[in-house]
């Protein structure tokens, strides 16, 4: 049968609305384990997710980002439908190690209990229950089987709604009952109305929405708004002074801890006001008071410790994610943890470990004194019981407090600390696995809040996901590195009578692996030299490069005329039946004879530079980029090449770029190599790529080959 529920809001044939029975359910149930608040949630099958039908007890808008919830998400409901047992969280430090999400939205203590609506036939949804404060941590064995017994009878009634096709939605949430606004009809209720009048402090009644419903004389006064106007409204939009997020984090921590908070906030020009609430099962009261203790301060001055500060703002996280997204290498993320997050959160140092083989990897660390005592941890086997290596292995997070309690849990742990005296070890978790953990080192012992480990965990799961890109980036860029040096020569070949040297820039795009290739290799009394560029850069390009390269050589070595060596690397291409095609410059170089022989396939024409510094583009006869028509022909050119010639090769990422006149970029180059050419040859062709090598971006790879005949 399947699982899910008829759609929602449905009704029978006739019309009329099914009688509520979620809502009955669930004041039933937290009316048995004295509950604070709670909600049912109804399974649908496509797609799979948890709907919010009823809560009660708490606004909605406490539990909106969690209203609709995927099966699949890292939530108390969504474990307890897919693991079909109920989950127990018992207070605000284990939600925040178990469900950091949740802890940085409501990181306010209370306790939590999920149970799933399920018979042996199917699931239906989910229940859950809060509690305030620490919670209910002797919440005794038989009040959770009478509150699984519950679920399992509300589960039975889903059960057989959806045999008989009776529709069960949503049902209206069960909250106080309606503001009390104008003047009570009861003696009792006027004299104590006229009570609360007489007093020098302000009285405020607050509904569960924060919404004030009665006002006495002296609120009024003292937040400078008529108490007709007050009610209705929630107390921190009453005055626009008051609209700030952290006096309606009082109220939220106020109504789910059930305990007195308070905060003061700055009356303009230069009041400051005390607020303390008082939460109870229908709303809250709020007392208003003159400040005293910083009475006189001034329009600057510092609001007292008592109101509560963010530890890290939201712009502060949207900057650590735009700059978590831009980091690109694993030491750039490292760097970026030591500059931007570990001030942030107060520590001063920070290691960051991952696992290679079955073993620690120290990715990179910073603020250690003695770095030897940091890579001790390199190599270290994942099964050792060390807090970095548990912490990889589970995903689960572990705050340590102070030295000794780190030195009584891992005493094989208590001689590395390098003078620090608390920790927290932070699972790197990206797509549901653990990519390494993060160790944050405190100077001073440190009490981490639930909203600080919260808070650290979501951080944690940026950084996962930033270094998780890295890790793929580096491995990335070792292979085009390995692959790059594997197909281009390591050096070139000495070559009677001429001097070379070459230069090769990868496109700073993609995995900077490129398809422009070089070679030089003698030939018996003479010598070959070739230089190409195969489509993209990427391994496909670069694989390709190689293949070309090698080919180019075997015809070299049975004998080929330039020209022969075209049309048969041009015929090999097609054969392979890729679509890439190459551009390709081949020459016999016979020093002796003071000749050369070129043939040219779609490739820019080389440079001569005489020894008089006269530069001129050699144009030579030549055919399409290899790989375009098995029929294409390749004609060689002669060109007379006395002593202390220079022929410049090269590929068009040197001459080529957006909004430049190709004739314009090649007569550039042309001046540069007359200004430069006399030097000694790496020189120039240091000079020659010298504005491209310190490029922050190239769009396309850079090969140069430069030979100077010296007979």
């Amino acid at each position: 049968m399947s699982e899910g529920l008829p759609a929602p809001g449905t009704g029978p044939a006739t019309g009329t609305s099914p009688a509520p029975v979620l809502s009955p359910a669930l004041a039933a149930m937290m009316d048995e384990a004295h509950a604070q608040a709670g909600a049912v949630y109804l399974l649908g099958s496509d797609p799979p997710v948890l709907e919010m039908a009823v809560m009660a007890g708490l606004p909605r808008t406490f539990a909106a980002p969690w209203e609709r919830i995927s099966l699949h998400a890292r939530v108390p409901v969504a474990d307890t439908v897919r693991e079909r047992r109920p989950v127990w969280v018992r207070d605000s430090q284990e939600m925040a190690r178990r469900y950091p999400r949740i802890a940085v939205v409501l990181p306010y203590p209370f306790a939590l209990l999920a149970l799933p609506l399920a018979t042996a036939n199917g699931t239906y949804g989910a229940v859950f229950l809060t509690w305030p404060g620490a919670g209910t941590p002797d919440l005794a064995r038989q009040d959770r089987d009478r509150l699984l017994d519950a679920c399992v009878r509300l589960a039975g009634v889903l059960e057989r709604a959806e045999r008989a096709n009776v529709p069960l939605g949503p049902e209206p949430d069960l909250l106080a009952g309606p503001l009390v606004g104008g003047t009570p009809d009861a003696v009792g209720a006027t004299e104590a109305v006229r009570m609360l009048s007489r007093l020098p402090y302000g009285l405020c009644s607050l509904d569960l929405h924060g919404r004030i419903g009665y006002a006495n004389p002296a609120a009024a006064e003292l937040l400078g708004v008529p108490a007709a106007d007050l009610v209705g409204t929630p107390f921190w939009r009453a005055a626009p002074w008051l609209d700030d997020p952290v006096y309606e984090d009082r109220y939220r921590a106020a109504l789910i801890s059930r305990h007195t908070t308070s905060f003061v906030a700055l009356r303009p020009p230069g009041d400051w006001l005390s607020f303390r609430l008082y939460p109870g099962t229908g709303g809250l009261s709020m007392r208003i008071s003159r400040a005293r203790e910083v009475a006189g301060r001034g329009e600057g001055a510092a609001v007292p410790e008592e109101t509560p500060s963010r530890l890290v703002t939201l712009s502060r996280v949207v900057s650590l994610t735009g700059a978590l997204a831009e980091a690109v290498g694993v030491q750039d993320v490292i760097q970026l943890i030591a500059d931007e997050i570990a001030p942030t959160v107060g520590s001063q140092a920070l290691v960051v470990l991952g696992s290679r083989a079955g073993r620690l990897d120290v990715l990179g660390h910073h603020g250690y004194a003695d770095p030897r005592i940091v890579e001790l941890f390199d190599g270290v086997p994942l099964s050792t019981p060390l807090p970095g290596t548990q912490v990889l292995r589970t995903g689960v997070p572990a705050f340590f407090e102070s030295f000794e309690e780190l030195r009584r849990l891992y005493p094989s742990h208590g001689g590395m600390s390098d003078g620090h005296a608390a920790w927290a070890f932070l699972p790197l978790i990206a797509s549901g696995r653990p990519v390494g953990t993060c160790v944050l080192a405190y100077s001073r012992p440190h009490t981490f809040t639930t909203e600080e480990r919260a808070v650290l965990t979501s951080l944690a799961g940026l950084v996962a996901q930033a270094l998780d890109r890295a890790l793929v980036y580096d491995a990335k860029h070792r292979l085009a590195h390995g692959l790059q040096q594997a197909l281009l020569p390591r050096s070139l070949p000495s070559v009677p009578g001429v001097e070379t040297a070459a230069r090769y820039l990868p496109a700073t795009r993609g995995m900077q692996i490129g398809g422009d290739f070089y070679d030089l290799a003698p030939a018996g009394d003479t010598s070959v030299a070739v230089i190409g560029d195969v489509q993209g850069h990427n391994v496909t390009a670069a694989g390709l490069m190689g293949q070309i390269r090698t080919a180019v050589r075997a015809y070299t070595a049975v004998g080929q005329a330039p020209e022969e060596v075209m049309r048969s690397s041009n015929r090999l291409l097609i054969d392979l039946g890729t679509e890439l095609f190459a551009s390709c410059l081949y020459l016999r170089l016979d020093p002796a004879r003071g000749r050369a022989v070129m043939s040219r396939a779609g490739h820019p024409p080389p440079l001569l530079r005489r020894p008089d510094g006269h530069v001129r583009v050699l144009d030579l006869a030549g055919g399409p980029l290899l790989g375009v028509t098995a029929s294409a022909t390749y004609p060689g050119t002669e060109v007379e090449l006395g002593p202390g010639c220079l022929l410049a090769l090269y590929t068009d990422g040197l001459v080529e770029s957006p909004g430049v006149d190709l004739e314009d970029a090649l007569a550039a180059l042309g001046r540069r190599l007359g200004e430069v050419g006399h030097l000694p040859l790496d020189e120039v062709a240091d000079r020659l790529v010298r504005e491209y090598a310190g490029a922050d971006e190239r769009g396309d790879d850079i090969a140069l080959l430069l030979l100077r005949t010296t007979g």
